[in-house]
């Protein structure tokens, strides 16, 4: 199975930034060159022929390498993969532009052959007559894919993103029974698979959110009493962003143990199919008013997607994604629709009441899978409600555990 792990990156920024600048330049090369032989000529350069002109130039003009060889082929092959996704997305009817701008910046990329394993961690090759950057990587298994440089523009720090193959197939599914996750901005996820409806109840993640949009408030006000560019409007600034890294490592934390406890429900009940609920559309583009909106705007459901779906893969099981549209609006007994208000629904035709999140949303999604439309499944009789983690872990007296995808990043930043 392929992961991919975060370690903290300790090279001097001044290196790490020459790094990133050459990838930078030769993505550009690339681009600029492909166009120019395009207009020329009308011909479109294959990835083949366009390194070996990048190439080419390079050696014309002298230019001292940097980069190992393959380290170099990672970022001329970015521009034509770049081309390729245009043009998949264009077929798909999509209006997308073919890439057309210059990078000064770009992730370097390590590949299998540039990397060499060691007993404490990992030497990544340079150019021929550079000593190579050692990384200490504690308690990395399996065999190394690919070795990335990426600038956290939040954090401001650089971060080593390592991608493994630890050499083990995907197990069979816990089962055959299907389920259906629902999410939400006021619960993070539903979840039922007929019998049982859970709801994942997280006011630490919301409470993470609202903190975070009252500190922006009160910085932003404090920085608009300042000069631009001097020293306070400066120190402010730092600590704004200080301050958004260390949200998007606590949000991180909770989605990952959220997405955590919806598959650990899945396996203990046996599913092989966990259907998630598209909300994409519904939650991107809204225009609502000031307060919805900004709650909208930060509701993470791709990301809590992301993560649903790689640990259920994980687990054997199939992820595919289901229509979303009016899923919490029709009554599962009686098919007729309504606009609730709050967290319980309570249908004006038939007087069913049920929690709006686990006994009709997660069910209609559940109908609308394996029946094909909606209010053809009964809800189950009750909503349970189940928190992902808490101070201590709940019958252990210890505190929860952290998530496995978080082992790697736990004390790296904090």
């Amino acid at each position: 199975m392929i992961r991919t792990y975060l370690y903290a990156c300790h090279l001097p920024k001044v290196e790490a930034d020459a790094l990133n600048h050459e990838s930078g330049r030769i993505y550009t090369r690339a681009l600029v060159e492909h166009y120019r032989v395009y207009r020329q000529t009308g011909h479109w350069l294959s990835p083949f022929k366009l390194k070996q002109l990048v190439d080419f130039y390079d050696t014309q003009d002298g230019r001292a390498r940097l980069l190992h060889s393959h380290t170099t082929d990672a970022a001329q092959e970015g521009f034509p993969k770049a081309c390729k996704t245009a043009r998949e997305c264009r077929k798909l009817g999509l209006d997308n532009r073919y890439p057309y701008k210059r990078k000064y910046w770009r992730t370097t990329i390590w590949k299998q052959t540039g990397i060499q394993p060691t007993a404490s961690g990992l030497l990544l090759k340079r150019a021929k007559g550079q000593p190579p950057i050692s990384v200490s990587l504690p308690n990395l298994s399996g065999d190394v894919l690919e070795a990335r440089l990426v600038y956290d523009r939040v954090g401001r720090q650089y971060d080593w993103h390592i991608v493994t193959d630890d050499r083990r197939e995907p197990p069979s599914a816990p089962g055959v029974n299907v389920a259906a996750v629902d999410l939400g901005e006021v619960h993070p996820a539903a979840v039922t698979d007929g019998n049982e409806s859970v709801v994942f109840a997280c006011r630490a993640l919301r409470a993470v959110k609202q903190h975070g949009h009252k500190r922006r408030a009160e910085l932003q006000r404090l920085q608009a009493a300042k000069t631009k560019g001097s020293l306070a409007w400066k120190k402010l600034q730092r600590r704004k962003t200080r301050f958004a890294a260390q949200q998007q490592r606590r949000l991180r934390d909770i989605e990952h143990k959220v997405s955590r406890a919806v598959v650990d429900w899945a396996v203990q009940r046996k599913v092989g199919t966990l259907a998630i609920g598209d909300v994409r559309d519904i939650g991107d583009g809204k225009r609502l008013k000031t307060i919805s909106q900004q709650k909208v705007s930060s509701w993470g459901h791709g990301k809590l997607r992301e993560y649903c779906t790689y640990k259920a893969e994980a687990e054997g099981m199939n992820v595919p994604l289901v229509e979303e549209h009016h899923s919490s609006q029709t009554c599962p007994m009686c098919g007729q629709r309504h606009k609730p208000s709050g967290r319980v629904y309570r249908c004006p035709a038939c007087g069913f009441v049920g929690h709006r999140d686990g006994q009709v949303g997660a069910v209609n999604l559940l109908s609308r899978h394996t029946q094909g439309e909606v209010g053809r499944l009964r809800p189950p009789a009750t909503t349970k409600y189940r928190h992902p983690f808490g101070r201590l872990a709940f019958g252990t007296g210890k505190r929860s555990r952290l998530d496995t995808a978080q082992v790697a990043w736990a004390g790296q930043h904090d």
